[in-house]
C-alpha cells in the first residue's frame, strides 16, 4: 500500500471515486478498513457481486454491519451460478472462469459505470480497489498493485484497478478487522479458510468438507448437477462426494459418512 501513496494522494486529489470490491470475506473487509484510513469517506462506496444462494447466508448483511456509513452497491448477474454452469453443460475451470468475469468481474463493472455516470462530482475518474493478496497464489503475487485500465479508460472515463493489501499475510488481514473491533464472516469460525462460492472450483478439500456440513441442501444440488452433467466440479474429475467422503443421503439425514 505504501509505495502507491504518492499515486492514490494524486488520485484523491483529482476527485477520484474509490469503488470497494467487497465479497463479504476476509481480505474485502481488512482492505476496506485500511482504504477508509487514506481515502475521504465522501470518496468511497461499497460494491458487492450477489452471487444468490451459491453465498454464504448472512453475507451482505455482514458487509452492510462492518461498512460504517458507506454506501453499498450490489450488483446481481442475469443469471445464477448453477444456471450457468447447466446452460454451459460443465463447471468452470481455473483458465476459464466464466463465474469470475460473469457473476462477479462484469456486474460490478456495470455498477461501477453506472454510479459513475450519476455522479459528475467523480469527474469520470474511478479506482476499482480489490482485496487480492500476493500470498494466495503466484499469478495473484505477479499482480501490479495499481494499473491503469486500458478497455475500461473510454468514453471520458480514466480507470485504474488498486491492490491495497496485496503485500499482507493472512493473520495481519485477521489482525486488522480484531483492532478495529470488528469480527470476519460467521464462516471462518466455523472451518472455512476462504469466503467465496459455498463450493467453489478452487477450494480445498477441507473447505469443501466444511460446506457440505453446513450446507447440506445446496450441497446436494451440487451433486445432483454433477450426476446430470457428467462432469465435477473439481479439476481433479473426482466428485464432491469423492473429495469429500459426505453421501449426500446420509447428510441430509443428519448422519454425515464423512471419517
Amino acid at each position: 500500500m505504501l509505495c502507491d501513496l504518492a499515486a492514490i494522494q494524486t488520485l484523491i486529489s483529482r476527485g477520484a471515486l474509490f469503488a470497494l470490491s467487497h465479497s463479504g470475506g476476509k481480505d474485502s473487509q481488512a482492505m476496506t478498513l485500511q482504504v477508509r484510513q487514506v481515502v475521504p469517506r465522501e470518496q468511497l462506496a461499497i460494491v458487492h457481486a450477489d452471487l444468490g444462494d451459491v453465498h454464504w447466508p448472512g453475507t451482505l448483511e455482514h458487509i452492510q454491519a462492518t461498512a460504517g456509513d458507506l454506501p453499498i452497491i450490489v450488483a446481481r448477474a442475469q443469471r445464477s451460478f448453477l444456471e450457468m454452469v447447466e446452460r454451459r453443460g460443465r463447471f468452470p475451470s481455473p483458465q476459464q472462469r466464466q463465474c469470475t468475469s460473469d457473476l462477479k468481474r462484469g456486474p460490478i463493472e456495470r455498477e461501477i459505470r453506472r454510479y459513475l455516470r450519476a455522479r459528475p462530482e467523480f469527474s469520470g475518474v474511478v479506482v476499482n480497489c480489490m482485496g487480492l493478496r500476493a500470498e494466495e497464489s503466484s499469478s495473484r503475487a505477479r499482480r501490479q498493485t495499481l494499473r491503469l485500465i486500458s478497455r475500461n479508460s473510454v468514453a471520458g472515463r480514466e480507470w485504474y484497478d488498486w491492490l491495497p493489501i496485496h503485500s499482507m499475510a493472512t493473520d495481519e488481514v485477521f489482525s486488522i478487522i480484531a483492532k478495529a473491533g470488528q469480527c470476519p464472516h460467521w464462516a471462518y469460525a466455523a472451518g472455512m479458510s476462504r469466503l467465496s462460492c459455498c463450493f467453489c472450483i478452487m477450494a480445498s478439500v477441507s473447505d469443501l468438507t466444511t460446506a457440505a456440513r453446513l450446507m447440506p441442501e445446496l450441497y446436494a444440488k451440487y451433486v445432483t448437477l454433477e450426476r446430470k452433467l457428467g462432469h465435477t466440479l473439481s479439476m481433479s474429475q473426482k466428485t464432491l462426494e469423492q473429495l469429500t467422503q459426505v453421501k449426500v443421503a446420509d447428510l441430509l439425514q443428519g448422519t454425515p459418512s464423512a471419517s
